[in-house]
């Protein structure tokens, strides 16, 4: 028997331009039947009623980047330089902490923080993603899964050379296990790939037609390398390799070089930039608006909490737009809807999920979040989108359908026990320091 919802009782933002003071979105087996004025709407046979309480009912958020089971690492090795934090903390954290079952229950922590947050599809790049596959199905949240190739030993891959061999058997393993996982490839740079490893990413994402992604550009110390190592930037050597037009996302993309947009752009290259990683770090931060202008897509992605170092995505929102207005001088560089739109449909764009997520509209996914609007930050309100950008955070959410099926109930989530996850967490954290 098909599965209805409705969700109703509140102001509907379903979209740019897509704004009802009273609306309603129905929904069959996940996926969306109805979205526009609560007067009229259907309500689906047997249908789950999910009452928004005078709530603002919008898409769920896009999280286009993030390592999710970082979150063990959150705190652990603060206020430093990437190449410090990276080399000399969390690379020799990982390879002694990380397996299939830290991966799985620290990413089930990371699935209850994003779920609580408001954001239901996730874009995770990390090894051992098997149990990272597992915990996300489990919570029931959305999520693209980019299994790491690097050039030396990690997590789940002793012997580099099976690098891209154990990439293909997670992506086999996954490719039609849950319609929530979508798995993929992610090379971990060019500095940390070589150029037979990154032409393997390319070729294994071709043959198995997934999306491949990479960090690029992300330092100027990596770009000054790049040069000196390959004759031009991180993206002008990729181009030169003629593996650029074959990247689907570029991840970070702080230190593009004059043209590197426009060069994107023609490559069909999306851009998944991470502003709250990016700053705390001290790399920078991706040019958002002149991506946008030379015709770009463009989605946010929190990183890891380990960088982070929370995964709010509400919170990368409002320092985009923010940051946009500083590096510009020009208070409408990125307006809020803009800027909501790259936690959407620019998220869904570097996902490959264009027309599945990022919308409250027939034929999407009915990935929806309702946001207190009686919450003291939020009140009052006089147009939905700015709320979101400039005052909002995830704190202010109630309720959070996946596919039709809620996973949060009144600022609870509804999947798993997440006392007990938490108190799990707590226990590896002890042997990895000495958590307060």
């Amino acid at each position: 028997m098909p599965r209805g919802l409705l969700i109703t009782g509140g102001p509907l933002w379903a979209g740019p331009g897509k704004f009802w003071p009273q609306g309603a979105v129905a929904a069959v087996d996940g996926v969306i039947t109805y979205a526009g004025p609560a007067e009229g709407a259907p309500k689906p046979p047997q249908a789950e009623v999910v009452p928004a309480g005078g709530g603002l009912i919008m898409p769920g958020l896009v999280n286009a980047h993030c390592h999710g089971a970082m979150v063990l690492f959150r705190g652990l090795a603060d206020d430093l330089p990437l190449g410090v934090w990276l080399q000399e903390h969390m690379f020799p954290a990982e390879a002694r902490w990380v397996s299939d079952e830290m991966v799985e229950m620290c990413s089930r922590l990371a699935a209850a923080e994003m779920l609580l947050s408001g954001t239901t599809t996730v874009g995770d790049s990390y090894f051992c993603l098997d149990g990272a596959a597992k915990a996300y199905a489990s919570a029931g949240i959305r999520a693209a899964l980019y299994h790491g190739v690097i050039d030396f030993p990690a997590p789940g891959v002793p012997d580099p050379a099976d690098n891209l061999a154990t990439a293909r058997r997670f992506m086999e393993r996954w490719q039609d296990q849950s319609p929530l996982l979508t798995p993929g490839v992610f090379a971990h740079s060019t500095y940390t790939c070589s150029e037979a490893t990154l032409r393997g990413v390319a070729d294994l994402a071709q043959e198995m037609g997934c999306l491949w992604h990479t960090h690029l550009a992300e330092t100027d110390e990596e770009v000054g390398n790049s040069v000196k190592a390959n004759g031009g930037s991180p993206v002008a050597y990729l181009d030169r390799l003629g593996l650029l037009e074959r990247l689907d996302t570029a991840v970070h993309c702080v230190w593009l070089q004059p043209g590197e947009d426009e060069l994107l752009a023609k490559r069909q290259v999306a851009v998944a930039a991470c502003p709250g990683s990016n700053s705390k770090l001290g790399s920078g931060w991706a040019h958002v608006p002149a991506l946008l202008a030379a015709g770009v897509k463009v989605g946010l992605g929190t990183d890891g909490a380990a960088s982070n170092n929370n995964l709010d995505l509400f919170g990368e929102i409002g320092l985009a737009a923010r940051l946009a207005k500083v590096k510009t001088k020009d208070p409408a560089a990125l307006p809020a809807e803009a800027a909501l739109g790259l936690a959407l449909s620019g998220g869904a764009a570097c996902l490959g999920l264009n027309g599945v997520v990022g919308r409250l509209e027939t034929g999407y996914a009915c990935d929806a979040v309702v946001m207190d609007l009686a919450a003291p930050r939020l009140t009052p309100c006089f147009d939905a989108a700015s709320h979101l950008v400039y005052a909002a955070t995830g704190a202010n959410v109630r309720h959070v359908v996946v596919n039709g099926r809620q996973v949060v109930g009144d600022g609870a989530v509804l999947t798993m026990d997440l006392s007990e996850v938490m108190a799990k967490v707590r226990e590896l954290a002890a042997k990895v320091g000495a958590p307060l």
